[in-house]
């Protein structure tokens, strides 16, 4: 399948035609076949086969493949090359999900009180709710939403006005090792669900529904992903 059109089909495989951000539509195939596992944990990644895969020349492929790296998502080794990151433990993910459910649920009631009209539409554009209309490509809905969520949880953490807490979230690289363990649109559907909560008790103004939403969602993503340990 080409890749035509970033906003339609930009995270399917196949040749990349030159519309505005080669780099940026080369980023997106990539990226979507890491989070699909079309690109299986731990596995090489040359910048040759893209080249072929893609038709385009080594730049945008190494543009990429950086910004990825700067994800979390691939690994550079000096002399050999780039490869996917290995898949997370249930060790790291019950150490993740513990972090999350220490300091998000927090952040969200610090948030709750914060907000004015500008921070809650910002919110709302970014709890990913336009993934339920865009379409049948059940791969290119499921890698947007891995970055939308990402997006939707650090811009609460910002709102929360504690950059520390922001910045070890971050590090973690939590949202993208996560969304790879399971390539399921149960997954987004149930998580829009919980996002519509949350946007629910920051619409009302209210820490302890906002705290408590927030920790709800986070159990359940965690409960959602342990049978990928199965």
């Amino acid at each position: 399948m080409n890749v035509t059109d970033p906003s339609a089909t930009g995270a399917a495989s196949g040749q990349i035609h030159r519309p505005t951000s080669l780099a940026g539509d080369v980023y997106e195939a990539i990226f979507a076949q890491l989070m699909s596992l079309k690109i299986a944990p731990g596995a090489r990644i040359t910048v040759d086969s893209l080249v072929r895969e893609f038709n385009v020349s080594q730049t945008p492929i190494r543009e990429a493949l950086g910004r990825l790296e700067g994800e979390g998502l691939v690994l550079k080794t000096h002399l050999i090359g780039y490869r996917a990151a290995p898949q997370i433990t249930k060790r790291q993910l019950d150490e993740i999900y513990e972090l999350r459910l220490r300091l998000e649920p927090y952040c969200a009631a610090k948030a709750a009180v914060r907000l004015d009209d500008t921070k809650l539409a910002m919110l709302r554009e970014a709890a990913g709710m336009m993934v339920r209309r865009e379409g049948k490509d059940e791969r290119l809905r499921y890698s947007n939403f891995a970055r939308q969520d990402a997006d939707f949880h650090d811009k609460i953490l910002a709102c929360a006005e504690n950059e520390l807490i922001r910045q070890a979230i971050a590090f973690q690289h939590t949202h993208f090792h996560i969304f790879r363990l399971m390539f399921h649109s149960r997954v987004t559907e149930e998580a829009l669900d919980e996002h519509e909560a949350i946007l629910a008790a920051f619409a009302a103004a209210d820490p302890a529904a906002a705290e408590e939403a927030m920790r709800v969602h986070i159990e359940r993503s965690r409960d959602r992903l342990l049978s990928a340990f199965d």
